[in-house]
């Protein structure tokens, strides 16, 4: 199936996901936000659709996944800032300017550190930082996601092990 004559056949489908995701989600807007993202999803993983299976619910199951995803991501966006923690600006004006400068350290040596990784851990480790999911990044180097995920783990711990004293000074700090 060519890509037009395979987004023509999901197409068809997305009054139904809209119902679906309307389920979901409990707002027509949100639920088109979803659908669509489950469009895009299913043109770009088009490759590991199987012809002769059942569309629909390989549609379906892109649709709850992505609906879950972002709803645990948001989750985890409201627990990192829960409204009783919030601080009014008076109490952080004398922190801010030691945080700033602290910062601005902070970020110049993660980035010699980052720059300090072999080449074949840094653009794995990147892109895993930027966003992109283990599958995306095994695809788009055309390497086995078990290499994807073994470049990452190591290029962890070798920023683990540059980057110790941030650790130090941040427990040291807190404390």
């Amino acid at each position: 199936m060519k890509n037009t004559e395979f987004v023509k056949v999901i197409e068809q489908q997305s009054s139904r996901l809209r119902e679906h995701a309307l389920k979901f989600t409990g707002d027509i807007d949100d639920a088109n936000d979803l659908v669509q993202e489950t469009m895009i999803k299913a043109v770009r993983f088009r490759d590991s659709f199987e012809e002769g299976t059942n569309l629909k619910g390989w549609l379906y199951v892109i649709l709850r996944n992505t609906f879950l995803n972002n709803y645990y991501k948001s989750r985890q966006r409201q627990q990192i800032i829960k409204p009783e923690e919030e601080v009014c600006n008076a109490e952080l004006v004398p922190s801010a300017s030691y945080n700033t400068a602290i910062s601005s350290f902070m970020i110049a040596d993660i980035g010699k550190a980052l720059g300090k990784l072999p080449e074949i851990y840094r653009i794995p480790f990147v892109k895993y930082f930027e966003g992109y999911k283990y599958g995306e990044i095994a695809k788009e180097m055309g390497i086995p996601l078990g290499t994807v995920k073994t470049y990452i783990h190591q290029a962890r711990l070798i920023l683990k092990k540059q980057l110790k004293n941030f650790k130090y000074d941040r427990d040291r700090n807190i404390n």
